[in-house]
Parts: C-alpha cells; sequence; structure tokens
C-alpha cells in the first residue's frame, strides 16, 4: 500500500504505459506510478505521459510515485530531470516521491533539486527485544 487513493488510469488504459498507474488525488494532485525497471523501451511513452500531464491535465500538483521503480535507464533520468523545468513552466508543482537511495542520488546529479525529491511513505515502527547483557 502506497498511502494514496485507488488508482484510476485513465491516462494509461491500454496503451504502451498499462503497467502504470496514474489515479487523482481528492486533493487534485495526479499521481502517475511506474512499477519496476524503468528502461529505455519504455522511455518514450514515459516522456508521453508525462507531457501530456503537465501540458494537458495540468493538475496542480504531478506526483511522480518511484518508490516501485527498480532502475532507471540514462534517458528515463534526463526525462524527469526536463520535467522539472516544463512543470515549472506551466506552474505545476513537480514531486518526484520515494525514490531508491541510488535513484536520489542520479537524480541529484543530473540536476534535479533536492527539494522536489520527498519520501512520503509512512514508517512503521517495530520493536526490537532487548539485547542480554554480556556481563
Amino acid at each position: 500500500m502506497n498511502g494514496y487513493g485507488p488508482a484510476n488510469n485513465r491516462l494509461t488504459e491500454g496503451g504502451p504505459m498499462s503497467d502504470v498507474e496514474t489515479r487523482t488525488e481528492p486533493d487534485g494532485s495526479l499521481v502517475i506510478q511506474p512499477h519496476g525497471a524503468m528502461g529505455a523501451d519504455r522511455a518514450l511513452p514515459l516522456r508521453q505521459l508525462l507531457i501530456h500531464a503537465v501540458r494537458k491535465v495540468r493538475p496542480r500538483r504531478l506526483i511522480v510515485e518511484l518508490g516501485d521503480v527498480h532502475t532507471l535507464d540514462p534517458i528515463n533520468l534526463g526525462t524527469l530531470a526536463a520535467l522539472c523545468g516544463v512543470a515549472d513552466d506551466h506552474r505545476v508543482t513537480l514531486v518526484l516521491a520515494n525514490p531508491t537511495a541510488e535513484i536520489r542520488a542520479e537524480l541529484l546529479a543530473a540536476g534535479v533539486a533536492a527539494q522536489r525529491i520527498h519520501y512520503m511513505r509512512e514508517t512503521v515502527s517495530v520493536e526490537t527485544p532487548e539485547v542480554a547483557s554480556m556481563s
């Protein structure tokens, strides 16, 4: 569970990005959540989806949920970096949510501002047993 509402997939249904969930949150935010490895074979459809979301849908906030993305190839990395400027031009707040540490480092190296990267998952505290004393 990712803490967002149910997927509506209106933007991706039946298309080449059908393994990408899309949904609109009650606050009007559009969430786009790709899954798995984001390789070059998925670069064009992802770019088209993201640009369509910013230019045509124009949500107040676009959240690209990266928590289930294992790898991001250089083309998709460049797409996300360039999307920052496009979103600014169209007055859409762009949030890149929950990337792995490796993907976060790649995004920062590509010029994505740290303020755009957010960790939104709820953490669960687990009680650990006390360690027995060795004395």
